[in-house]
């Protein structure tokens, strides 16, 4: 299996400028494995250092991530990086990548040993200066921020907090004002989404909603509509709109609509084929 998925090449690449991504997930199909490889995609050339400018990879190829996540801790997506060859310390070191943890420090003690940006508060002024300052910190003339589950503060936070939808937007907008593209990782399950009946689903859904119609490319995961199979793990379904004109690496290749089946390995590995095939 590929480290990319041949299929998914022309989605993972750069963003244009501007641009805004969102991976959706529900309950049994995790965008974690799109995650992965979307860091891997944007960050594989940035490993090797001098090699780069060997491969003409010249400042317009300088890319840097900053990876936010309200659901996994630093160890977690280190463990997934270093299976497809990245080392996210060695990154961290140059530069290059920045992680934002969003989860433990919420609900356990802090750890003064800790290498990652740690966000203690879930109100949202504390939230945003906490992502400004991993940005502020990674050294590359296009930067990518990945927000994974942001979703996750509107059931986490305390009333006191004010955390809602429309508090959230703007805070992203304001985060995508600082950054060469971003990508979002929502979940989408019918529940959270339909009928509604709760102030914490309707808040989810507006915004979840808000941001699919604001993206440029969707990729909703979701189960086969027949069930589990042992070779398929989901479907991943794709809708990309653009122009050439846009810029970035992916433009004018990822425009249009697909959908693909998927299957992730006990080993990490990730195989996206057609439908017949």
């Amino acid at each position: 299996m590929s480290k990319v998925p041949p299929l998914l090449e022309p989605y993972l690449g750069l963003p244009p400028e501007a641009a805004l991504v969102v991976l959706t997930s529900v309950l049994g199909a995790s965008t974690n494995w799109l995650v992965q490889r979307f860091l891997y995609s944007l960050l594989r050339h940035r490993q090797r250092g001098s090699d780069v400018d060997a491969e003409g990879l010249g400042e317009g190829h300088d890319v840097g991530v900053v990876l936010v996540s309200f659901m996994r801790d630093g160890a977690f997506w280190r463990d997934g990086a270093s299976r497809l060859g990245l080392d996210l310390d060695a990154l961290r070191r140059a530069g290059k990548f920045a992680f934002v943890d969003g989860l433990t420090g919420l609900f356990v003690p802090a750890q003064p040993d800790a290498k990652d940006r740690i966000l203690r508060s879930a109100k949202l002024d504390d939230v945003g200066k906490g992502i400004e300052a991993a940005i502020a910190e990674v050294r590359a003339s296009r930067t990518v921020l990945i927000v994974d589950q942001m979703d996750a503060l509107l059931a986490v936070s305390n009333p006191s907090d004010t955390v809602t939808s429309l508090s959230i937007q703007n805070m992203l907008l304001s985060l995508r004002e600082r950054v060469h593209a971003t990508v979002l990782t929502l979940a989408a399950d019918d529940p959270l989404l339909h009928p509604q009946a709760t102030s914490l689903e309707r808040e989810h859904a507006a915004l979840a909603l808000s941001q699919v119609h604001a993206a440029r490319t969707v990729m909703a995961l979701r189960m086969l509509d027949t069930g589990a199979a042992k070779d398929v793990s989901g479907v991943v379904r794709i809708t990309a709109r653009g122009t050439d004109e846009d810029g970035g690496e992916a433009a004018g290749q990822a425009e249009g609509d697909a959908e693909y089946l998927y299957y992730v390995a006990g080993d990490g590995g990730v195989r996206v084929f057609e439908r017949g095939t």
